[in-house]
């Protein structure tokens, strides 16, 4: 497994310099955003430890951390919604990660089948609404 170094105390180093450094939360995990490659739509917004961060880049295959099972989950093993990594982004301070992505299978990247996660917006009362 890959080792990243760890993130820069000195904040310009963090920044702006060409070390990829991600600054891990105390449960060990980095948000990822996916969105997709062509369209910009954004899919989905996960976690990566360090594992599924290391095997991302060494497979071009979107690896993520399941909180719910604890475990390293390769995105479309079972559904076929293999997301091929384009593109990997950090932010500013190296806490988030943003991946372009192309979904295989229905194109889906949500478990209820939905092209996005984000398929619901809320309304001021807090009542939901599908859209898209």
């Amino acid at each position: 497994m890959r080792d990243f170094p760890a993130p820069s105390p000195d904040a310009s180093v963090q920044e702006l310099g060409e070390t990829l450094a991600p600054k891990f939360g105390p449960d060990g995990l980095v948000t990822a955003l996916a969105v997709d490659a062509t369209s910009g739509e954004v899919l989905m917004l996960a976690h990566m430890d360090k594992t599924a961060l290391a095997a991302t880049l060494e497979t071009g295959i979107a690896h993520y951390y399941s909180r719910s099972r604890k475990s390293l989950w390769k995105k479309g093993e079972t559904s076929g919604q293999i997301q091929t990594v384009t593109e990997i982004r950090v932010d500013c301070d190296q806490d988030a990660v943003l991946l372009r992505v192309s979904v295989g299978g229905d194109g889906g990247a949500c478990h209820t089948g939905a092209r996005s996660c984000f398929y619901r917006a809320v309304a001021p009362d807090g009542s939901l609404a599908r859209v898209g």
